[in-house]
């Protein structure tokens, strides 16, 4: 059973009318920080401002939200599934403050025709994100999980030489990365790349680039994406590192064909969406040395099952990183931040 605790928020005054209290939950507040309201890690003073009784529940079953939110005005999620079947219990509810970027677990068209609020909040783990897909690669590029794994099996202290060199170490220095979505974060990985003293391109959106052979004025002048396709870049890129939303468009956008395009060294890097990835081709393209390697911190599933093919461990030229890209303090404090400051302008909007 799931804990809940009360936030101690008085009552606002802002030279207005005093308002009653409302009353809200959050969801899944473990997802954001265990203990959230006595947080060492997260400062919740903000709650104070709030006219806001706040419950915050570690997590939460499927079969408990109805209840959970039969009675708030405001429910925050980060990931709980909030369906026209629940919200439809939940007639005192305004606003549905949702603690991360995507908000494919509302149904924003029963929300919209029931005049109930829906916020995410975007660009608070830029710096976090980007930070993390540059460890990735270079963990890949150096090889390090494998030197690593073999230093604690005692294998250099029983080396005849100074060093070991089983496994190949790759310079990136001139070499070619493509980024797939370029946001603030795919701009972030680039300057990062070219700090790094990499060639980097940025491809079209899946479905949206140009034909080959146009002129760079044609290109410019046509309303199409003019960037090059992500087919024509894949043949040369040594990285390809994944920044997008998931959509229709470009549900497994790497799939068995889109990686038989890579060279036999080129890594892949997915921060963004584990729908992205065709996971079982990409296990078979590890496997048989299509690609040189690959890293996510998503997976088509979360939590996955236990024997999801990515989790294995016996593919040593992947790194899997469970969903905790955007999990830096600062990140966090920023998110928080974001949502009570949407909540507080929401309640001084109807107040």
């Amino acid at each position: 059973m799931a804990n809940s605790q009360a936030a101690q928020a008085g009552t606002k005054s802002t030279g207005k009318q005093t308002h009653k209290k409302l009353m809200g939950v959050f969801l899944d507040a473990e997802t954001f920080s265990a203990d959230l309201l006595n947080s060492d890690t997260i400062d919740t003073s903000l709650l104070n401002s709030l006219n806001v009784e706040l419950t915050c529940y570690d997590n939460t079953l499927p079969e408990e939200v109805v209840g959970r939110i039969a009675n708030a005005d405001i429910v925050l999620t980060n990931k709980v599934v909030l369906n026209s079947d629940a919200l439809q219990q939940a007639k005192a509810l305004k606003y549905v403050g949702v603690m991360a970027t995507g908000t494919n677990n509302v149904d924003k068209d029963y929300c919209q025709s029931h005049n109930i609020h829906v916020q995410n909040v975007d660009g608070y783990g830029t710096d976090s994100v980007a930070q993390h897909t540059l460890m990735l690669l270079l963990n890949l590029a150096t090889a390090f999980p494998q030197y690593h794994n073999d230093v604690n099996k005692g294998k250099w202290a029983t080396s005849p030489h100074f060093c070991l060199t089983e496994h190949p170490i790759v310079e990136l220095a001139g070499k070619h990365a493509v980024i797939v979505g370029h946001g603030d974060l795919g701009k972030r990985v680039e300057a990062l790349f070219n700090a790094m003293g990499m060639k980097v391109s940025i491809a079209a959106r899946p479905g949206g680039s140009l034909p080959e052979g146009l002129s760079s004025e044609e290109r410019i002048d046509n309303k199409r994406d003019p960037r090059p396709s992500l087919e024509s870049l894949l043949p040369s890129a040594d990285v390809v590192s994944l920044h997008c939303p998931l959509t229709d468009d470009n549900y497994h956008l790497f799939n068995e064909v889109r990686l038989s395009l890579m060279k036999p060294t080129s890594f892949l890097i997915n921060t963004a969406r584990g729908g992205l990835v065709d996971e079982d081709a990409l296990v078979a393209a590890l496997k048989s040395g299509q690609i040189g390697g690959a890293a996510v911190d998503v997976i088509s599933q979360e939590p996955p099952r236990a024997d999801h093919p990515l989790l294995t461990g016996t593919i040593p030229n992947l790194i899997v990183t469970p969903h905790t890209a955007w999990m830096a303090n600062e990140s966090r404090q920023r998110l928080f931040n974001k949502a009570i400051n949407h909540l507080m302008q929401f309640i001084d909007d109807q107040t």
